[in-house]
């Protein structure tokens, strides 16, 4: 069953393009990197499953702080992966495990990000979309990253667009803003969406239509968003039920 959708949404008409968060939304980061962090450092104390998603709970918590480092301007802009991999030190520094993990150990495990697992609905929800819209990611991965990510899980895009194409992180304007301009299309046709209420409020701001996606165990059981904070054009438990919902708005 669909959440309450906002009763204008029926009378809006589809967007022409869909650009989509990717962390959270459309893939199960924590347990996809909690499996691979277990995978390379079993042989240095990681042992079971709580330890590993408390590895990729800590390394994660590393995220907003380094791109705020950029779009503060005390860091020249850098790909997602350099950032995972500055995080991924700091995070072996705080476990003990810095000067035990080796270089090439490092490298792989920071590709994990390149790995990671679609939530069940999306391969299906991302095919019905396309039918009808442009599709994108509009995330602060990087292009490699989201490449991999589509090839990983069989997805496809019409674009790649984000951080590295707008040369900042979400959510300054300039990413949501630099993504529509790619497609030639005015915000009010451009759909963002996300599983994060802060997220579609900083795209809204700059006049593009939202659309939350509720991934309420995107932390852990329970501890994601079911629910938006704020005013959204569409509200889906899944891409299925978005793409059920978007069918029915006039093209």
């Amino acid at each position: 069953m669909s959440l309450p959708t906002p009763a204008s949404a029926a009378s809006q008409r589809r967007p022409r393009v869909l650009l989509f968060d990717v962390f959270g939304t459309l893939v199960d980061w924590r347990r996809s990197v909690a499996r691979a962090a277990a995978a390379a450092l079993q042989a240095h104390g990681l042992s079971d499953e709580a330890q590993a998603l408390a590895f990729a709970d800590a390394w994660r918590a590393q995220y907003q702080p380094s791109m705020q480092a950029v779009r503060s301007g005390a860091l020249p802009f850098c790909k997602l992966d350099v950032l995972h991999r500055h995080n991924l030190e700091r995070v072996l520094a705080d476990w003990g495990l810095l000067a035990q993990v080796d270089e090439p150990t490092r490298a792989a495990l920071t590709l994990a990000w390149h790995r990671l697992d679609a939530w069940p609905d999306v391969a299906e929800g991302l095919a019905e979309l396309r039918r009808r819209c442009l599709l994108a990611p509009c995330s602060n991965g990087n292009l490699s990253l989201m490449a991999n990510l589509a090839r990983h899980n069989g997805w496809h895009w019409d674009a790649i667009l984000g951080a590295e194409w707008a040369r900042d992180y979400k959510p300054q304007p300039v990413v949501y803003q630099a993504a529509v301009q790619a497609f030639d299309v005015l915000p009010g046709e451009a759909m963002m969406v996300a599983a994060h209420s802060s997220d579609l409020a900083a795209a809204a701001a700059c006049g593009l239509r939202t659309a939350f996606i509720a991934r309420p165990d995107e932390h852990g059981p329970g501890t994601g968003e079911s629910r938006p904070s704020g005013p959204v054009d569409l509200v889906a438990t899944s891409l299925v039920d978005m793409a059920r919902q978007l069918a029915s708005w006039p093209a």
